[in-house]
């Protein structure tokens, strides 16, 4: 079964995609939930997953003999239902090693992920490596990594090839982690991964007395061509309600927001919209709170939140949130080896002038390194950012004309 379910309660937490270009996160995905998230036509036209995508999926409790099964459809052979026990929206990230800066804004709010690695290959493969450091820089403490593509090998390569992952995970946070054997595009042993989701990805503990706070991850003009003036829709965000809850017609507070030029320098404007609407992928809500993907309709000029032009932005309670940053002191660790190469590269040492790409929260930006005093770095950004102490950066180097993934900081 693969036709999409309509869901009736907002997702209560996030799992995001995680792993090697082509072997297979969004078509497990599509087999859980009937929702191709690769839906950009530039994502159509070459088969990979060029934006971050999303889709919800709920998990149903079914019950017969004394035996249970978690599913992903409300229906599961002759057994009985027992009901919605929890909804999740996946983050569909982009696994090709040019696009690690849309997949680490996407980690920027996952709970756990699910970390897909193809039987068919050898483990592991550069992205693979780059994505699991990601998890680990960002955060990410449950993770469920899946064998894909069992239907291409054999039962003795299947065996190998496991053994080969859990080595891999032995030199990882993620050395426990569950290894689901499946084929998504014959739909094999997929119960058994939602069972997993469900077991091993608890929903974290929210505090929503906190002031209500989202990361923006996409953005959009849902306005048709040629729609007249007076039929014009505001711009929509989309992304996680970290802290608190959002209603219907509070105000909210966009930083950095707005950004032009004032000479030679980038100025920003911080921006402020109402909340007009509140919705899932099925929903509309009059009150979202933290956990889940979440899209909000402002009455922001659609021509700032087409085409992504708000991702790397903030949204929250006015006057509550961190300050924007122009230049930025972090406390960086050095990897011993390039992360996302086939060959072994050690890391060389960050030198004054040079410039790093930083993942900091939802945001990406280029740093340029000023001075530096023991592994306090500071830097000169090109983009403004939002992030106060504490926050940990993922930070790439040039290596061979790439950014490759070199270290992790702490915003000092």
């Amino acid at each position: 079964m693969s036709k999409k379910v309509k869901i009736d309660r907002q997702p209560e937490i996030n799992i995001g995609t995680a792993g090697h270009v082509d072997h297979g996160k969004t078509t497990i995905i599509q087999a859980l939930t009937g929702i191709w998230t690769s839906s950009h036509s530039e994502e159509l036209r070459r088969g990979i997953t060029i934006k971050i995508g999303y889709a919800d999926m709920p998990i149903y409790k079914f019950r017969k003999d004394g035996e249970i099964v978690y599913w992903s459809y409300p229906e599961y052979k002759d057994w009985v239902n027992e009901g919605i026990q929890r909804v999740i929206s996946f983050v569909d990230c982009p696994g090709h090693e040019s696009l690690m800066a849309n997949m680490l804004s996407g980690a920027a709010v996952m709970d756990g992920a699910m970390l897909v690695i193809a039987a068919d290959e050898p483990v592991p493969r550069p992205q693979t490596k780059e994505h699991t450091m990601a998890l680990q820089i960002m955060g990410v403490e449950n993770v469920v990594v899946v064998q894909n593509k069992l239907d291409l090998v054999s039962k003795e390569e299947a065996k190998e090839n496991y053994i080969a992952i859990r080595e891999f995970l032995s030199t990882t946070r993620y050395a426990d982690a569950p290894i689901i054997p499946l084929s998504a595009i014959h739909k094999v042993n997929l119960e058994y991964l939602v069972e997993a989701l469900y077991k091993y990805i608890p929903p974290p503990k929210r505090d929503f007395s906190k002031p209500y706070r989202m990361f923006i991850i996409r953005s959009f003009d849902v306005n048709s061509p040629g729609t007249p003036p007076e039929k014009l829709r505001g711009g929509v965000i989309g992304g996680s309600i970290i802290d608190g809850r959002i209603r219907v017609g509070d105000e909210l507070e966009i930083k950095p927001g707005y950004l032009t030029k004032e000479g030679n320098k980038i100025v920003n404007i911080p921006l402020y919209t109402e909340v007009l609407s509140l919705s899932t992928r099925y929903l509309m809500l009059k009150e979202a709170t933290s956990g889940g993907l979440i899209g909000i309709q402002t009455d922001l000029d659609p021509s700032l939140t087409k085409s992504d032009g708000m991702v790397g932005n903030i949204a929250g309670k006015p006057d509550t949130l961190p300050p924007v940053l122009y230049e930025i002191e972090l406390d960086i660790d050095l990897f011993k080896y390039v992360i996302g190469t086939d060959e072994t590269i050690e890391v060389r040492p960050i030198s004054l002038g040079e410039p790093l790409r930083i993942n900091l929260g939802p945001a990406v930006t280029l740093g340029i390194v000023t001075s530096k005093r023991e592994n306090i770095y500071h830097l000169k950004l090109s983009r403004p950012v939002v992030a106060e102490e504490g926050w940990r950066a993922a930070i790439a180097a040039r290596y061979d004309n790439q950014w490759r993934l070199v270290a992790v900081g702490t915003v000092v």
